[in-house]
């Protein structure tokens, strides 16, 4: 088994269920940090449109969580974990009317995770 590259905390667990008890399937895309700041952001699938240069990091709470490739160079040696926090964000992602927005911490991997690192999508 290879060292996620993507987690999620319980509480935004809880957050990321109730928006898909609302909007079905769910994406996330970590925002580059223009006007909406420097994070994930939610979406109802196939909502945002991806494409080549937008990499797959892996899955969290079954939802597909994606990054542009270019910011995905600079982070590359870190686990993000997403987590919930209150207040309100700037963006357009599902859980801002709740009151609550999605933040992104990280973490550099240690050596071993490091080299048991799965390849991205």
């Amino acid at each position: 088994m290879s060292t996620p590259r993507v987690l999620i905390t319980p509480e935004a667990e809880k957050v990321v269920s109730e928006l898909k008890g609302r909007f079905g399937d769910l994406m996330f895309h970590q925002s580059g940090g223009c006007c909406d700041g420097s994070q994930p952001m939610c979406f109802e699938k196939g909502e945002f449109k991806t494409g080549e240069s937008d990499v797959l990091l892996g899955t969290i709470a079954g939802c597909e969580f994606y990054m542009s490739r270019d910011q995905f160079e600079y982070w590359q040696h870190t686990q993000l974990s997403i987590d919930v926090t209150p207040g309100r964000g700037s963006s357009f992602s599902l859980e801002i009317p709740m009151g609550v927005r999605f933040i992104t911490r990280s973490r550099m991997y240690s050596d071993e995770e490091r080299d048991d690192l799965g390849a991205i999508l």
